[in-house]
């Protein structure tokens, strides 16, 4: 499945902060924690808890939060299915960063093992 240039545009203007209460919610519902999450996001992203902190304050979007990330080199390593869309053939490299958060945190709301969501 091929994501749309409207698709991709949409994602990209998205703000980060509107999302992450959604995360949040998302996990905690399946009894893990904040903490958690914030570790799994640190592992894409390298962003410790503060600038973690900072980005939602500033309400960057999903742009500017990707841009300004470290992208963990095993990233590449999260393959499988996501809102519809296999991860490993989406061509536009934001929308396949998005979706590599959105699969961690699935992976952390369905109890997996946090060695195996930071593939370790």
């Amino acid at each position: 499945m091929k994501t749309t240039p409207k698709q991709d545009q949409r994602i990209a203007t998205m703000t980060f902060a509107s999302v992450y209460p959604h995360y949040v919610t998302k996990v905690e519902k399946k009894g893990r924690t904040k903490e958690e999450l914030h570790e799994v996001i640190e592992w894409l992203t390298c962003f410790g808890s503060k600038k973690l902190g900072e980005l939602i304050n500033q309400k960057v979007t999903f742009e500017t939060f990707f841009k300004e990330a470290n992208l963990n080199s095993n990233a590449h390593l999260i393959k499988g299915v996501i809102c519809g869309y296999r991860i490993e053939e989406i061509e536009t490299p934001l929308t396949k960063q998005v979706r590599y958060l959105d699969k961690l945190v699935d992976e952390l709301a369905k109890g997996r093992k946090m060695e195996k969501i930071l593939r370790q």
